[in-house]
Formats: structure tokens, sequence, C-alpha cells
């Protein structure tokens, strides 16, 4: 029996987390700045994104994607009951409605056959909010097929969803073209990469850079690039934007946390060591096309 006490999914912080932050800490600059800079640059290489913006929630990430697409009142969005409140409430935040439709038995992730029977019946359905649940990828390609055939956006709810694989493609990185594609990851303390709070939206460079107007109330320069030696003081109002952005302080724990997200290989490891314990196990559902999950969930 243990002698402490087992805290809520204790997450992996070691030396170099902390270095990274103190580092930040020491340089004076603890806001929005050049370790966001490198945060979004490593994630974007890492999963293979046009772009990325860091923002302080996986929450915000959808909320931005919503606003920045236009979605609002008098049109809907189909998503799926079976996932966390947040996924629906940016829904309504944005004035929108919400058109949840049934899963599959298998992978509990939204069943593309009922997105598509929703859609025929409602033209004002504008957008697809497929949650990939427990790190699960939902069935992507039948959904962008719908997507594209009625011209609606695909927003995805990857907050689970770190570093799992769609047909060879990592989740966050370019769908077929066609469709308007984003995609929003959570960093809370659970998951397989942590800043504490935070989160990632990945897209078209266009959407990404006014997303961050719209995460940064709607101004068109941030404090980084308003009060640095390269900088200008000046700055403009867009549009009436949020304050979600990341500051520095996260990011210096997500640069560092980025190198521990596991590897194919690794997981394949570990699923391996839970086989001889159970000889049971599943990495969620067994397809053949999704590599799944891998997000703290599903292998807790």
């Amino acid at each position: 029996m243990r002698k402490d006490f087992l805290s809520f999914s204790p997450p992996l912080i070691g030396e170099e987390e902390i270095e990274s932050v103190v580092d930040s800490l020491r340089s004076g600059w603890i806001t929005t700045g050049p370790k966001v800079e490198r945060f979004q640059s490593d994630f974007q290489e890492f999963i293979g994104a046009p772009a990325a913006l860091a923002l302080n929630s996986c929450t915000s990430a959808l909320h931005v994607a919503l606003a920045v697409l236009g979605i609002g009142r008098g049109d809907k969005v189909v998503s799926t009951p079976m996932t966390f409140a947040s996924s629906i409430h940016v829904i309504e935040h944005v004035g929108a409605e919400p058109v949840l439709v049934d899963v599959e038995p298998d992978t509990l992730n939204i069943d593309p056959e009922q997105v598509a029977a929703a859609v025929k019946r409602d033209p004002s359905i504008k957008a697809i909010l497929p949650v990939h649940l427990y790190g699960h990828p939902a069935e992507l390609d039948p959904i962008l097929d719908v997507a594209r055939a009625h011209n609606l956006a695909v927003i995805e709810d990857a907050a689970h969803s770190l570093p799992a694989r769609y047909r060879g493609r990592m989740i966050g990185a370019p769908a077929d073209g066609g469709v308007t594609n984003l995609v929003a990851f959570s960093f809370y303390a659970t998951k397989n990469l942590t800043t504490g709070e935070g989160g990632m939206l990945t897209g078209p460079p266009g959407l990404i850079d006014e997303s961050k107007m719209w995460a940064l109330h709607g101004m068109s320069r941030d404090a980084y690039k308003r009060y640095t030696a390269e900088g200008s003081w000046f700055y403009e109002i867009k549009l009436p934007g949020f304050k979600y952005n990341m500051p520095d302080i996260q990011a210096a724990m997500g640069i560092a946390q980025l190198d521990r997200v596991l590897t194919d290989q690794q997981i394949a490891a570990v699923v391996a060591f839970l086989n001889t314990l159970t000889g049971t196990y599943r990495d969620q559902a067994v397809r053949p096309a999704p590599a799944a999950a891998r997000a703290g969930s599903a292998v807790r």
C-alpha cells in the first residue's frame, strides 16, 4: 500500500521543464513572447501542421475556431454527446445551435452516417465538430466527404489526441484539399503533453493569423511585437476578440514536454507490456486504419 496520497493523474515533470520555466522567469519576459513562438514552431513541425497558435486551453482553441470561421447566430454545428461539456459550450457561446448525433458502438466516436443524415436534413448546418474520444481518431474520411459535398468546415476536438494518427496522417496535419479544417489540442494536467493549462489550434496559415487577433482582444500586435527593440508600440483593434493567449511560462514547460511525447515504437512497447499483465488490453477499438489513441486516458 502507498504511504503517500496518489494525486489525480500526476504529470511527468523533470528538470528540463523546471529549467525551461526558470529561464523564462529570469529572462524578465513572462507573457506571450519568444517561448510561445518556439513552442508553436516546434509543435507545428512535430505534427506536420500548416500553422499553429498556442492558447490558454483547448476550449479557447475551439471557441476561436468557430469565431474565425464566422459561425454564429442562425447557424448549426453537428457534434457528439460523447464529449466534455466545453465542446458543446463553445457552439452556444458563438450563438449557434449544437446538433448532437449518435456515436459508433465500438469507438464511441461520432457516427459519419448520422452526420451525413443530419446535414441532409438541415441546410443551416455550417460545420462539423468531431471529437477523437479518448484519443481514438474518429472516422475522418467520410466526415470530410460530407463536409466537402456541402461546403462545411470541420473543427476537430483533439483534446485527447496527441500523437494519434489517422490513415498514417497525424491528427492536426492537413487533410485532403477542399475542406476548411481546424484542429484544437489540450495541454491540461492529465494530457500526454501538459502546460498545466493550455491548448493549441492548428490549421491554414491565413486562418491562424486571424485567430491570433481573435485570441488577444482583436489587437493587430501582441505585447512582444509592441515592446521589444524590434517592435512598434502602435496597434489597432480589428475585431471584438477574447483574452486567450498563452504566456511564455506555460510555453516554456510545453517545449520541454514535447520531447516526452511517446513515439509509435514506445507506444507499441507500452501496449505489449500491458498485454503481458492482463492478456486482454486493447488500444481502444481495434481497427486497421486509425492508429489509436495514445492519450493519457487511454493507457493510464
